[in-house]
């Protein structure tokens, strides 16, 4: 494992899946998370991993807007929402790859206050970490 010298696990998100996109299961090692797969704009009943991607990224990155919020003593004037859009996409040239928006809003504040606290949740949120430089991200605040 390549872990910064100082840092420390604080969770492990153990997942089993059998049968990928086209006909898979999903199921974490708690049992809270047991869903079937399936491949996008088919009939077949399932989530794809593309939402499951779009999902966590857009929890993470609210808790991280939440973080700085706390951290500067900011009042919201709501709920901070995140729509999030993750593209599969084929290239001739490249294969398989993912872009992705993420469309943010933040109630009751002022639009700069609101674009600055996205822009420091994009450099500490993982999943911004995770992403970085490997896919293109669009992050708009709406």
């Amino acid at each position: 494992m390549d872990h910064k010298a100082n840092s420390k696990v604080l969770y492990t998100a153990k997942t089993h899946v059998t049968g990928g996109r086209e006909h898979g299961v999903a199921r974490s090692s708690d049992g809270r998370l047991d869903v079937r797969l399936g491949v996008p704009g088919t009939a077949r009943i399932g989530t794809n991993p593309e939402q499951l991607f779009a999902a966590g990224w857009s929890a993470c990155f609210e808790s991280a807007i939440g973080l700085i919020v706390q951290k500067k003593r900011i009042t919201l004037g709501g709920d901070v929402t995140i729509d999030a859009e993750v593209d599969l996409n084929l290239s001739d040239t490249d294969g398989y790859s993912l872009t992705a928006r993420l469309n943010v809003g933040i109630p009751g504040v002022e639009r700069d206050v609101a674009q600055s606290l996205i822009e420091e949740a994009h450099q500490i949120c993982p999943y911004s970490k995770a992403t970085r430089g490997n896919i293109d991200v669009t992050i708009k605040l709406v």
